[in-house]
């Protein structure tokens, strides 16, 4: 490719990419659960903005395009929920989810700092489970959402 990945705060002018983005990368999601109604795929351009102007987000870049990203919050009781981490699909499994997701915890260590970070996932969705125990994550709880989607919430100690 000739360019390297960087990784940079999101802005409001990212909300149109990041929202592509989301849209392409939960397709294998919606695939592997039969479920084309799940919340990134429907979530409008209006709510992400919301999304991005309560939290904190992160866009990795090739030259201009955006090529992945992850959002996250911080909550009153010291967790950081982070959330939607996405990679393009052409970039997956080279590591950069995994950076983006240390990028991420690294900023909310900050001050206040969190004391723990929790994110989740369908409970189908192997190589998000994979990473995420990776990376110190473990299974705290479990929650029926449909006929054929758990979500497997994940937490680990900032």
């Amino acid at each position: 490719m000739g360019m390297s990945v960087t990784i940079s705060a999101a802005t409001a002018q990212d909300a149109e990419r990041i929202l592509k983005l989301q849209y392409l990368c939960y397709q294998r999601e919606a695939e592997i659960y039969g479920d084309w109604s799940i919340e990134p795929l429907t979530q409008s351009l209006d709510d992400l903005r919301a999304e991005l102007a309560r939290g904190h987000a992160l866009v990795a870049r090739l030259g201009d395009e955006v090529v992945a990203s992850v959002r996250g919050e911080a909550g009153g009781d010291g967790t950081a929920k982070i959330g939607k981490l996405i990679v393009h699909p052409r970039l997956q499994r080279h590591g950069l989810g995994g950076r983006l997701l240390d990028a991420i915890e690294a900023h909310f260590a900050g001050e206040p700092a969190a004391k723990r970070f929790q994110l989740f996932t369908g409970h189908r969705s192997e190589g998000n489970l994979r990473l995420y125990r990776k990376k110190g994550y473990e299974a705290v709880a479990t929650r029926q959402v449909g006929p054929k989607l758990t979500l497997v919430t994940l937490e680990k100690a900032a």
